[in-house]
């Protein structure tokens, strides 16, 4: 994995659809509000839902291709 092993999902208003497909990590994580703190790979710092981000796949290696 990465240093920023999420990507931000979210892009259903203006502020979000800039944020839209960039990689992130999770600072804080909240339990109570299903919220979290965000950084982006540029230093942004954004507070978003949990639901926003996803882990972000790694590219499938052809078959007999070291790992």
């Amino acid at each position: 994995m990465g240093r920023y092993p999420y990507v931000y999902v979210w892009g259903n208003n203006p502020a979000r659809a800039a944020l839209r497909g960039r990689r992130c990590r999770v600072l804080i994580r909240s339990r109570r509000f299903n919220s979290c703190l965000v950084e982006f790979e540029d230093g942004t710092l954004v507070v978003s839902s949990r639901n926003a981000i996803r882990r972000h796949e790694r590219p499938s290696l052809p078959p007999g291709a070291l790992a």
